[in-house]
């Protein structure tokens, strides 16, 4: 998932990184790259107690949405991609049932897009995750 980071500086050469998907995710560093790197361990630390919890983890929102936020006046504006499934629990076993043109349709995308799906049961927990973000 890709986090949107707003990188904030007075001086040009501190910078404080805030995470708005992440209520209280917060960094910083001696330069940009610094503060973004920072601000994914911030992110994974965040996630894991989100996990240990039983917490959901938020959605990533737009930039653009974040940018009428007065509190991000100013900032410079980034991502921090960060694998989430590790935070999703132990993967479990189940029988679907799924009308075969549309496994088979799963099953080419799946193939033929194999950086954006690994495996059928990652195609759909994925566009599962997807589909329940947007009904939120």
């Amino acid at each position: 998932m890709r986090f949107p980071v707003a990188l904030h500086t007075d001086d040009g050469k501190q910078f404080g990184v805030t995470v708005p998907d992440i209520p209280g995710c917060f960094s910083a560093g001696t330069s940009e790259d610094e503060a973004l790197d920072g601000a994914r361990e911030a992110i994974l630390g965040h996630l894991e107690l989100l996990a240990e919890m039983a917490e959901e983890i938020p959605a990533a929102q737009s930039i653009a949405l974040h940018r009428c936020n007065p509190d991000f006046d100013g900032a410079i504006w980034g991502f921090v991609e960060v694998d989430i499934t590790p935070f999703l629990g132990k993967a479990e076993k189940i029988n679907i049932t799924v009308p075969s043109l549309v496994l088979k349709q799963i099953d080419r995308y799946v193939q033929e897009h194999p950086a954006e799906a690994r495996s059928r049961s990652a195609f759909l927990a994925e566009a599962a995750l997807e589909r329940m973000r947007k009904g939120h």
